[in-house]
């Protein structure tokens, strides 16, 4: 990856909507060559999806739990049935293994404490190997960033 690589990744994180001309003049490229460019980071993955990022609140998913998850055992089975119970739900926005206190921190989003209660009931209450479950709620939000120094 050189420089015209990280050049064009940092803009794009800015604006992912970006004509490939703007990127491209922005850039100091062609045209041509910035599409090739773009092209060959999306298949090689450094370049993973272009996504919107929307206002929760705007869509009444403002309340958000971080979530920290401990497992009875460590082992492999159950570990994997967490982690696949965890990627199809929803609320989910992020999870993490991770070390410390718990096995994962999980970043739940839901509208109000009736739906995380109706989230914690129905979807991580009845897997197996669960031993506890810490919820922190988020007060404010100080900073969210999508966009990683390249």
């Amino acid at each position: 990856m050189d420089a015209f690589d990280r050049h064009i990744l940092r803009i794009l994180q800015q604006d992912g909507r970006m004509s490939n001309q703007q990127l491209a003049d922005e850039v100091g490229l062609s045209a041509a060559a910035c599409w090739r460019r773009v092209n060959a980071l999306e298949n090689k993955k450094v370049i993973r999806k272009y996504a919107a990022l929307v206002d929760s609140d705007a869509v009444e998913q403002g309340l958000c739990v971080l979530v920290m998850v401990s497992l009875l055992r460590h082992s492999v089975d159950e570990t994997k049935a967490f982690e696949a119970a965890m990627k199809v739900c929803e609320e989910v926005l992020q999870c993490y293994a991770v070390t410390g206190n718990a096995d994962f921190v999980l970043r739940v989003m839901v509208s109000d404490i009736k739906a995380y209660d109706r989230f914690l009931n129905d979807k991580v209450f009845p897997l197996e190997g669960i031993s506890q479950v810490h919820s922190n709620f988020a007060l404010r939000e100080i900073k969210c960033e999508t966009a990683l120094k390249v």
